[in-house]
């Protein structure tokens, strides 16, 4: 899946910093679930083909305000 067929939830307006990072952020899919992008996290050992990012609370947050939720 290319970045372009996905709806960038988060990071278009400024974080709280005022910048427009790449990373992290929030996309949605055109199947309606997610994707995370963030840095690489070595919390606990995933399963194959898994991955962990971290992730902070204002993006998700402003995630759920561009869903309306």
């Amino acid at each position: 899946m290319a970045r372009e067929e996905l709806t960038r939830l988060t990071g278009t307006v400024g974080g709280p910093d005022g910048d427009d990072d790449d990373c992290p952020n929030v996309y949605r899919t055109k199947s309606g679930s997610f994707v995370v992008q963030g840095d690489v996290s070595d919390a606990f050992a995933t399963r194959d083909g898994e991955g962990l990012v971290e992730i902070p609370e204002h993006i998700l947050r402003e995630a759920v305000r561009a869903l309306g939720w």
